[in-house]
């Protein structure tokens, strides 16, 4: 039975780089069933996606493109289509994007697999038990519980091997220690207005100014708050009938939708990172 293999490629822009590629794939018996490429402008780095089925090992089709690697100094990423990305979801007290992610995942539809989600309020326990998921709840109060609580989360995920950590309406600021040290693994969400509202009570805030346009925004997680690399953007018009609430509505539905379409994009490995920006192979 043949394997189905995704290979993320990031190198250096310059000839050949196809052709080389292309070529290590044949000689390990393998065939491309998906392709995208891109070349940055901005930073000369060049940009790829394969999707691959193979009737070879993994260790061949990997020595096969050894010698590629090497010559065009790449950074590469291999793995099977499909495979469920370890997730940990963070949140605090909202709902809705913690009840989407759990609803997708359990019927198949996000790629990922949720061994736990951690929080700094109890809320959603109910929520998280309703899908049969285990939920720890930990009161960051001030900077030695914060500082607790990240002790704890950074050995959980070295100890259940997580690959992605997302932020569902988790309303704590990460330390800049913490966001390094997994950096380009973290991904929030938020909302989006124009202007941009922050505080408390964002959407009273919209409605009060009378807003037409209610967005989110998914992004990963930097030192700088809310300014990461953006990997997803959704917005939605709205008029001045719209009362607070059906404001709120628009805005979770649209939050939700938004974090979901960044978790998946990079659980298939089609976010790649270009310095402060993200290319999107969708």
């Amino acid at each position: 039975m043949n394997a189905h293999w995704v290979l993320t490629i990031i190198c250096k822009d310059q000839p050949g780089i196809v052709h080389a590629v292309t070529g290590a794939i044949v000689a390990a018996n393998g065939n491309i069933t998906e392709s995208s490429q891109f070349s940055s402008d901005d930073t000369g780095r060049f940009f790829m996606r394969l999707q691959i089925e193979s009737n070879s090992p993994r260790n061949h089709l990997e020595a096969n493109l050894s010698k590629v690697v090497e010559q065009y100094d790449m950074e590469i990423s291999l793995d099977e289509v499909g495979r469920k990305l370890k997730t940990l979801v963070l949140v605090s007290k909202s709902a809705h994007c913690l009840n989407d992610i759990l609803f997708r995942q359990r019927a198949g539809l996000l790629p990922i697999e949720i061994p736990a989600v951690f929080a700094n309020h109890a809320d959603l326990a109910s929520l998280a038990e309703f899908y049969s998921i285990p939920f720890e709840a930990h009161e960051v109060k001030d900077a030695g519980s914060k500082a607790a609580f990240e002790h704890l989360l950074r050995d959980y995920i070295n100890s259940a091997g997580i690959e992605l950590i997302v932020l569902a309406r988790f309303m704590q600021i990460l330390s800049p220690e913490f966001v390094a040290e997994f950096a380009g693994r973290i991904i929030n969400i938020h909302h989006s207005f124009l202007p941009g509202f922050k505080g408390a009570n964002p959407y009273a805030q919209a409605h009060s100014r009378g807003v037409k346009l209610i967005g989110a925004t998914a992004h990963f997680v930097t030192a700088d708050l809310d300014e990461g690399p953006i990997i997803e953007q959704n917005v939605v018009r709205v008029d001045h009938g719209d009362s607070k609430d059906e404001l709120v509505s628009v805005g979770q539905d649209v939050e939700s939708k938004t974090l979901t379409q960044a978790i998946r994009w990079f659980a298939e490995h089609r976010v790649l990172l270009d310095g402060e920006r993200t290319i999107i192979f969708s």
